[in-house]
């Protein structure tokens, strides 16, 4: 599937800035994709980017790891947290460092992060292992639309206000109709850019067109998992900050599509929900 632009949207991307990959992770990306890796020449690439190794070594210096003396050298990061785990990472600081946030997006990332962590759990407790590194990678990137938008337009906080109250499926049907474009078009054209797998570009593209989505075929049975794994970790990571009285507007709109698909009961729901916090 090929990203699909308006002419309206051709002629909006020449002003929006869609920030390149950085050279450090465009280095990164092409030794990790070889047969045969070379460890020291990714450990010199990744000590070249100051925002990179000083993340690497925090996470392999984190309590998760356990060990009994800290991590100082990325090439010992390297070989500790291995390349499957080193891939997502990287990609995560890269685009942290990369995308500049205006005031009204403060906890930005620390939300996108959960969303993240939430989707790549979320994954494991559904028996799909297999798409947890993928599942992270979207739920950091799917919303990097927003600040770039929020960015280029002055009034772009009526879309977040509209979001606010009626949920991103309602804002984004205003924000096309206000700019003729989307933060989903946004991200998956950044996503694109930065070369991120086709499959996670596309659950980003069709992030909020989900009226029959999960059977109309546009999306493969990888995409439809990683769409409702993504709106399970969203609708978890809103109920961490909202109170429970409060209806999820985006999650009503495609609730009983997901269940149906995965085939899970209200039951299984509030389980994987609560686990996924573990």
């Amino acid at each position: 599937m090929a990203i699909s632009l308006t002419q309206q949207e051709k002629l909006i991307l020449k002003t929006v800035n869609i920030p390149p990959r950085p050279q450090a992770l465009l280095q990164f990306s092409e030794e990790a994709k070889l047969l045969e890796p070379n460890i020291t020449k990714i450990s010199e690439i990744l000590q070249s980017d100051v925002a990179i190794s000083a993340a690497i070594l925090q996470v392999v210096n984190s309590a998760a790891f356990r060990r009994s003396r800290e991590i100082d050298s990325i090439e010992q990061a390297v070989m500790i947290l291995g390349l499957k785990r080193l891939i997502p990472l990287v990609k995560a600081v890269a685009l942290k460092s990369s995308v500049d946030l205006p005031a009204a997006l403060s906890d930005f990332w620390e939300t996108q992060s959960d969303i993240g962590q939430h989707a790549s759990l979320i994954c494991n407790r559904l028996n799909r292992p297999a798409l947890a590194n993928h599942a992270y990678m979207l739920g950091l990137f799917h919303g990097v639309g927003i600040p770039i938008l929020c960015q280029h337009f002055d009034d772009y906080q009526n879309v977040l206000d509209k979001a606010q109250t009626d949920g991103w499926t309602e804002a984004s049907q205003f924000e096309f109709a206000q700019y003729h474009t989307s933060h989903g078009t946004i991200g998956a054209l950044l996503a694109q850019q930065w070369r991120l797998p086709k499959i996670v570009i596309n659950v980003i593209y069709y992030q909020h067109d989900v009226d029959g989505i999960l059977t109309s075929g546009e999306l493969d049975n990888i995409g439809n998992d990683l769409l409702s794994i993504l709106k399970i970790a969203r609708h978890k990571s809103y109920l961490a900050t909202t109170p429970v009285s409060e209806q999820n507007p985006e999650w009503q709109v495609i609730k009983d599509d997901v269940m149906d698909y995965l085939d899970i009961s209200d039951e299984e729901l509030d389980e994987l929900w609560g686990e996924s916090s573990e």
